[in-house]
């Protein structure tokens, strides 16, 4: 897939944009030296990044990708939390936490493209996806416990969202690594495909988002991630709330107009 341009947000993060795709955008980590692992100045790099997607109208799928052959994101860096004082520690964890929720606060539907390692902080930045595609080299898990802490990125409120609490529990106090066919069948994942295809793949999926309307899309992940957990006559609320956002859209004008003349919408995407 040719890249038609890209935007850097510091050493380690990229936006890139490719041909035929103009509304599919690919935040990719590229820190391979370190297998992707988040530094304080790479978190900066996700939040800024995030910060710049969430504005662009045009972006009507995030996919998030690693430039690391053998990982996906590897966590925290642990090297340099280890020089890190208490108080510096204290700091840094804004600008960790930012990177997170930066991903899980895009307000359109996201993707991770997942292979090899994605451990720890880096399996709560795919677990911010609304979707996972993974290879079968994929081995993810929330390992914290086993270095002294517990999950930070998201990763003890999104994995009981997944899997529910009691297969959660079990993954976060065992600290297990969980390779990608049992991965599957727990959940953890939603799509597997084949080795070094999880990037093609998720992009196509990407795409073929993408060409639905960019008003509904965001209002419907609007819905999706307000209503979970509510009682049902909350969510209702919730939907109804959503729908009345589009239901006088152009997006709407121009779906219905689109369908009854037998075309392919251009949405105008408000």
């Amino acid at each position: 897939m040719t890249v038609t341009s890209e935007q850097r947000f510091g050493e380690f993060v990229a936006v890139r944009r490719h041909e035929g795709q103009e509304h599919v955008a690919e935040l990719v980590l590229d820190r391979p030296g370190a297998m992707n692992a988040v530094s304080t100045d790479m978190a900066r790099s996700i939040g800024a990044a995030c910060a710049a997607l969430g504005a662009d109208g045009g972006v009507r799928v995030t996919v998030l990708t690693s430039s690391h052959e053998r990982a996906f994101c590897v966590g925290a860096d642990l090297k340099e939390r280890n020089s890190l004082t208490d108080a510096e520690l204290v700091r840094q964890r804004p600008t960790a936490r930012a990177a997170y929720t930066g991903v899980l606060e895009l307000p359109m539907p996201t993707i991770a493209a997942v292979h090899g390692f994605a451990l720890g902080g880096g399996f709560e930045l795919a677990l911010a996806c609304d979707l996972i595609v993974a290879d079968r080299t994929a081995v993810v898990g929330l390992p914290e416990v086993s270095v002294g802490v517990i999950p930070g990125g998201g990763g003890t409120q999104l994995l009981p969202r997944r899997v529910g609490a009691a297969r959660a529990a079990e993954l976060v106090f065992t600290a297990r690594r969980v390779r990608a066919a049992e991965a599957r069948e727990l959940g953890l994942v939603d799509e597997l495909v084949d080795e070094g295809r999880d990037r093609e793949e998720a992009l196509a999926l990407g795409g073929r988002i993408a060409a639905n309307s960019p008003v509904g899309l965001r209002a419907a992940k609007r819905a999706l991630r307000l209503g979970h957990g509510l009682d049902l006559r909350a969510g209702l609320e919730v939907e109804d709330a959503a729908w009345r956002s589009v239901a006088f859209s152009g997006d709407r004008a121009e779906g219905v107009a689109a369908f009854n003349e037998k075309r392919k919408p251009d949405w105008p995407g408000e």
